[in-house]
């Protein structure tokens, strides 16, 4: 038993982890110079069970998976959470060890963004709504670090949380516009066994606040099956916004039925749909989404 706990700590120690893009592509070089495939898992940190699922599929369809931890400044705003932001790189290194991870890299910002960086990438329409009027700089810089990753890593396939679908449908975009020859795969959400959707920010809740957070999935799945039970659009996402605060949240940012190719809110979608909101408790902010079967009008 001794022996085993040692043999994992060892394991984990020796956990390859690179800073420069050099090494970084030089390393990839040569998993592809074998024939071996890449799998991508762009990440902030913090991590979670959510995380380490990408890990995993990422190492099931790949030969080698990929880890990057770097917490993006240009994606947050001035008065949010960068600084607060949590970090333990060597209990993530930890964490990405006992799911395959291959590799981990964790550039400095000054790798990221050199000194005279001035080049953005922004995909517009599919920001324009949702969190986008909430967090205007947001998907700019997730579009933008996103961009560079692929670029610096050249992966076959790049591994991203449907639980951050806006963020999912953008990347999507830029690397089809983009020409970038990475697939990008989106993977469902994954929940605790209340069913809130994992989140790193979900420390910030404090024990009563937690309660009120798991009052937000079944909501949300009340919700859902009223509006595949045929139940009037609006009125019933009217009434759904009204018992939001009544279940302890405080403050509502958004809470729309959207197309999921365009992310455009409508009461009567056109393909596939999903629910999407976004709401506050305390100083924690949540996101979450569900996808719907209507019923054809």
């Amino acid at each position: 038993m001794v022996m085993a706990a040692q043999a994992q700590r060892s394991a984990i120690a020796e956990t390859p982890v690179l800073r420069t893009v050099a090494e970084l592509r030089a390393q990839i070089a040569e998993w592809r110079g074998h024939g071996e495939t890449i799998g991508l898992v762009p990440t902030m940190g913090a991590l979670h069970d959510g995380h380490l699922t990408l890990v995993r599929q990422a190492k099931a369809e790949c030969s080698r998976a990929v880890a990057t931890l770097f917490v993006n400044p240009t994606q947050f705003a001035p008065a949010e959470d960068f600084d607060a932001y949590p970090r333990d790189e060597a209990k993530d290194r930890a964490l990405l060890a006992t799911a395959g991870c291959d590799l981990l890299f964790a550039p400095s910002v000054e790798t990221v963004y050199p000194q005279g960086f001035s080049t953005t990438v922004e995909v517009k329409g599919l920001t324009r709504h949702l969190d986008g009027p909430f967090r205007p700089s947001h998907f700019a810089g997730v579009a933008t670090v996103v961009s560079k990753l692929l670029l610096m890593a050249g992966p076959t396939r790049a591994y991203f949380g449907e639980k951050d679908f806006q963020q999912l449908q953008v990347i999507r975009r830029l690397a089809r516009d983009l020409d970038i020859p990475t697939q990008i795969v989106g993977v469902p959400t994954v929940r605790e066994a209340d069913g809130l959707a994992l989140s790193s920010r979900n420390r910030y809740l404090t024990p009563a606040e937690r309660q009120i957070a798991a009052k937000l999935p079944r909501l949300m799945q009340t919700l859902a099956a009223r509006l595949e039970g045929g139940a009037e659009i609006e009125a019933t996402l009217i009434q759904a916004r009204g018992e939001l605060p009544a279940a302890g949240f405080d403050r509502l940012d958004y809470l729309d039925l959207a197309d999921e190719a365009t992310l455009t809110p409508s009461a009567s979608p056109q393909g596939a749909a999903r629910l999407f909101v976004a709401v506050w408790i305390g100083r924690t902010r949540l996101i979450d989404n569900w996808p719907l079967s209507l019923p054809e009008n």
